[in-house]
């Protein structure tokens, strides 16, 4: 089996656990980790046993795929040049800052044959692929997902940073155009919204509400399902979910067995299998696009 050549660029928090799992990949040749940071990138590459490079442009020829993990501001740019130069990548969420970004990033993949696929790991959670034959008509969703402030994700507001994970599941699911969007947000330790709450109101019924927030004390990531005479719930932190059902006049709880993965790893193999095999990512350029095209729109509410 032919090797594919890789690189993480940008190794933050999340850009060093990309290098960890490309490690562990027999069939994937580490090439090199790249970041600005010089007295990071040597750090990283010294504990992985790789290259350190400083500037992305320097890679180009080097590689067949990367992963972005650099801050929001810096995705168009760097994507753009990996694309032109016809290499596969896998960007972090979001997407870019704005839709014109992500429409060119879209057109650009098309014309250079690339795969371009988006960082919304919550596709690749067990307890989501578990839950796919079950939910067939949701009525109504509600989605949690709270965490401690962490100064590194500053750069955009709690929608962008994590409510946008719940944003990507909900239009999965849901299949349906908004017909109607509220939204209320608060700063409070950032220039961005740290929490805030979304009601979205669906063509064809379909009613969520969003909360996220990065100023709690505990972490919580849940969402809750409901659809005629099925309530389901789904903690994606410790990857379980449970199913009630109504059967003639009592509700039965049944635990959905699932075979615990890493979203992560998870995630990183199905794009170097597509790489390989030419395949649809799971998720794509334009799912991720119709979720940041939601999430501006939330903002901009959340600014008025």
């Amino acid at each position: 089996m032919k090797m594919i050549n890789v690189a993480v660029i940008g190794v933050g928090h999340l850009g060093q656990y990309h290098t960890k799992v490309y490690k562990s990949f027999k069939d994937v040749e580490l090439v090199g980790v790249c970041d600005i940071n010089i007295k990071r990138a040597d750090e990283i590459a010294a504990s992985y046993k790789t290259n350190a490079y400083y500037d992305y442009k320097t890679l180009l020829r080097k590689i067949n795929a990367a992963s972005i993990a650099v801050p929001t501001k810096q995705h168009y740019k760097i994507a753009k040049a990996l694309i032109q130069a016809g290499v596969h990548i896998l960007i972090e969420k979001p997407i870019t800052e704005n839709l014109k970004q992500a429409e060119e990033l879209i057109r650009l993949a098309k014309k250079h044959r690339v795969l371009l696929q988006v960082g919304h790991i919550e596709r690749f959670n067990s307890a989501v692929r578990a839950l796919k034959k079950i939910i067939y008509r949701p009525q109504f969703i509600e989605c949690h997902r709270l965490g401690a402030f962490q100064p590194r994700g500053i750069d955009v507001g709690v929608v962008l940073d994590l409510m946008i994970h719940d944003i990507d599941i909900i239009l999965h699911l849901v299949k349906s155009d908004i017909k109607k969007c509220e939204a209320i947000g608060v700063k409070v330790l950032s220039n961005h919204e740290d929490i805030a709450n979304v009601r979205l109101v669906f063509k064809n019924g379909a009613v969520c509400n969003i909360t996220a927030s990065r100023i709690s004390q505990e972490t919580v990531r849940k969402i809750r399902i409901f659809q005629k005479d099925t309530y389901i719930s789904l903690d994606y932190v410790n990857q379980e979910a449970n199913i009630y059902q109504k059967k003639k006049n009592s509700i039965h709880k049944q635990s959905i067995n699932i075979e615990k993965q890493d979203p992560l790893n998870e995630e990183l193999k199905s794009f170097i299998t597509c790489v390989r095999s030419n395949k649809r990512p799971l998720v794509s350029g334009e799912e991720a696009t119709a979720a940041l095209k939601v999430a501006l729109d939330i903002v901009k509410k959340i600014h008025k």
